[in-house]
C-alpha cells in the first residue's frame, strides 16, 4: 500500500469512528430510559391504551409523545381506541368522558416525569409512528 492510501485509509477511519461515536453518544440517553421505565410501572398508565413515553430530556426539558395535537385531533385518536365512539357527536356525553379520560391520563404522565427533579418543563410532540400503526396519516407541516 503506498503512503497516500495507507494516510487516506487512516483518516477515513478515524472519521468514520467519530461518527459512529457521535451516534452512539445522541441515542445514549438513560436518564430517558429510567424515567420510561418509570411510567410504565405506573399502574395507572400501564391500563390506557395508548403508553406515553419520553422522547428527550435536554437541558430540563422533557419531550413526551402525545397521540393527539392541532394536526390530530383527539376525536380521531379515541376513535382508534374506542371504536364504539365512530360517528357520535363531539358533545356526546360518551365522547367528553374518553377525552375526559385522555386529558386525566396526559396530566398524569406530565406530572409523573415534573415530579422528577432533573425536569422544570414538559413539552409534548406527536407521535406519528404510532398514528401511523394504526392507519392515521398525519398532515406535513407547511
Amino acid at each position: 500500500m503506498d503512503k497516500f492510501t495507507r494516510n487516506y485509509s487512516i483518516v477515513l477511519g478515524v472519521v468514520v469512528i467519530a461518527l459512529v461515536a457521535w451516534w452512539i453518544s445522541s441515542i445514549w440517553q438513560p436518564r430517558v430510559w429510567e424515567i420510561n421505565d418509570m411510567l410504565e410501572a405506573d399502574a395507572k398508565l400501564a391500563e390506557y391504551p395508548y403508553q406515553f413515553r419520553m422522547v428527550s430530556l435536554d437541558n430540563g426539558v422533557a419531550t413526551l409523545s402525545s397521540p393527539r395535537n392541532f394536526k390530530v385531533p383527539a376525536i380521531r385518536f379515541l376513535e382508534i381506541i374506542h371504536p364504539e365512539l365512530a360517528g357520535l357527536a363531539q358533545d356526546d356525553p360518551k365522547v367528553i368522558a374518553a377525552q375526559q379520560d385522555l386529558i386525566d391520563h396526559q396530566k398524569r404522565a406530565q406530572g409523573l416525569v415534573l415530579g422528577q427533579p432533573d425536569v422544570e418543563r414538559v413539552t409534548w410532540q406527536l407521535d406519528v409512528q404510532w398514528l401511523a400503526d394504526h392507519g392515521v396519516q398525519v398532515p406535513n407541516a407547511s
